[in-house]
């Protein structure tokens, strides 16, 4: 009898437990509405140190933050924070006119002064904010801020869309694990290089946000984040191994998506490197790369042969000199530098030539690429000393070591040619760690930062960008698709060509 009551008795207790955990995890899976709770998780190969967004693009990547202007899929400028702007005096002095009805996600208001605060600490925590901003005074009235550039700067506007001129809240701490900003999605928690978890923001001024929560992961393993796809660990995977898209897309439950990227995989120079400052050392090992085969076999077809740092659409893009490639044709030109080829060595002045090619995993094509280079330099009687670094940025800036880099770059983020020119031509430049400095080069940078007609920038663009192909400054391989894959379930989400906008208010799932 004793136990049958205790048989009972734990019965009922087992079953009060259970009714408790059922009511709990019903109350995890319905938002505050009484809905089910929708969510899902983006794995990509972007790290992040930091959210700081003026330092990271993660934050508005990922929803978090806005800027105040915004570039279309066909690489328009529109209105985002700011509702309009103008310029009376043809490009120094900008007056932008902030819209009257946001709030930053704790609730303050987006104002003049708000927006003023948050470029102020932009240009001051990053030197490349700084160099391509070139702002000489703020002020604030209102809803109105007026800005003051060191120069007249036509495309100023289009320098605004950068993740890293983000909006935030500059009264908060913490910036760099949880910044608020006027986005979609607030941070929950965050683990550095991990994970970001996002719930959405319930006053957010530009309409309903689909998604209740958001997950981003980080892998830098394209064949892991393939495998989290088809495991249901991920709902979004951004650049899964490319061999597997074809498999992929044989599974009902997914959807692949690809779009040309503005990015493209290109060869740096060390201009520091007394070797590489002679142009038929730069000629020789632009023609050791043979485009079609990084398209073909490295690429698995994603991605075109490039000609130069952007896509033949656009304006400012020259007709280029037809070139070749091939081993005979670097040989050429190592004799033209000097170098005569013996016993299988490259020599002059009796040293063979050697150079470190620094290059990053970050991207996995890129280290293939960098063997492809080896490969074919060793034909040559070239040796190459292949090192693979965590931050490649980092590392070029702060070392004078390298030789040459393998290196992925989105050349125009904001549809215009000035963004990469001046960073990565003129002294100084973020994108600029070779030390390259070419007077004709920079006057006609200098030139194209002066004028205002769009006509007239595009031809002295095309005339800069020539003068970069001469000089083979740098060396442009591919130009890389951009594609992801992701679960039927997933509604309103889109690849974006500029990589800027990957979790937006409309992205939902069914």
């Amino acid at each position: 009898m004793k136990r049958m009551k205790l048989a009972l008795l734990l019965s009922i207790i087992l079953t009060f437990l259970s009714a408790c955990s059922t009511e709990n995890s019903s109350k995890e899976e319905v938002n505050s509405s009484g809905d089910h709770l929708k969510e899902l998780t983006f794995l990509s190969n972007f790290p992040s140190e930091t959210l700081d967004p003026h330092l990271n693009w993660t934050p508005l990547r990922a929803g978090m933050v806005e800027t105040l202007v915004k570039m279309t899929e066909d690489l328009k400028l529109e209105p985002w924070l700011a509702e309009e702007w103008k310029s009376e005096d043809n490009g120094q002095t900008w007056i932008f006119k902030i819209r009257d009805d946001i709030t930053f996600q704790n609730g303050n208001k987006l104002d003049g002064e708000a927006v003023k605060a948050s470029l102020e600490r932009n240009i001051q925590v990053s030197e490349a904010m700084k160099a391509s901003l070139k702002i000489k005074s703020i002020r604030s009235e209102g809803q109105m801020v007026v800005i003051k550039t060191e120069q007249p700067l036509p495309q100023f506007p289009s320098e605004l869309v950068h993740p890293n001129t983000a909006i935030i809240d500059v009264s908060e701490s913490k910036i760099e694990q949880s910044p608020v900003g006027t986005g979609p999605f607030k941070v929950v928690s965050y683990e550095a290089n991990s994970k970001l978890v996002l719930d959405k923001y319930q006053g957010y001024w530009d309409g309903k946000v689909q998604l209740d929560r958001a997950t981003l992961t980080f892998n830098e393993d394209a064949n892991a984040r393939t495998l989290a796809l088809q495991a249901g660990d991920a709902d979004i995977v951004y650049r899964p191994a490319i061999e597997s898209l074809e498999t992929l897309a044989t599974e009902q439950s997914n959807v692949i998506t690809v779009v040309p990227s503005l990015r493209t995989h290109l060869l740096m120079y060390n201009m520091s490197n007394e070797t590489l400052k002679d142009i038929n050392v730069r000629k020789a090992f632009d023609a050791l790369i043979n485009r079609n085969e990084v398209v073909e076999s490295i690429m698995a077809g994603q991605a075109t042969v490039a000609n130069g740092p952007f896509l033949p659409e656009f304006p400012f893009t020259p007709n280029y000199e037809v070139k070749s490639f091939g081993i005979d044709l670097a040989k050429k030109h190592l004799e033209a530098a000097g170098y005569e080829i013996k016993d299988g060595k490259a020599l002059k002045d009796g040293k063979q030539l050697s150079l470190q090619l620094f290059t990053y995993s970050y991207r996995p094509e890129l280290p293939l690429i960098a063997q492809l280079i080896q490969s074919n330099a060793k034909q040559i009687g070239i040796n190459i000393e292949i090192q693979i670094v965590e931050n490649i940025d980092e590392y070029l800036s702060q070392n004078s070591d390298w030789g040459l880099a393998t290196y992925s770059l989105n050349t125009a983020p904001r549809g215009d040619a000035s963004y990469f020119l001046n960073s990565a031509y003129m002294v100084g430049g973020a994108l600029n760690p070779g030390h390259l400095k070419h007077d004709k080069l920079i006057e006609k940078i200098n030139e194209l930062n002066k004028t205002v007609d769009e006509g007239e920038r595009n031809l002295i663009a095309k005339d800069a960008i020539t003068i970069i192909d001469q000089e083979r400054l740098h060396s442009f391989i591919v130009y890389p698709n951009n594609f992801a894959a992701y679960k039927n379930k997933v509604q309103n989400w889109n690849l974006s060509k500029s990589e800027f906008y990957v979790l937006t208010k409309d992205t939902g799932v069914k």
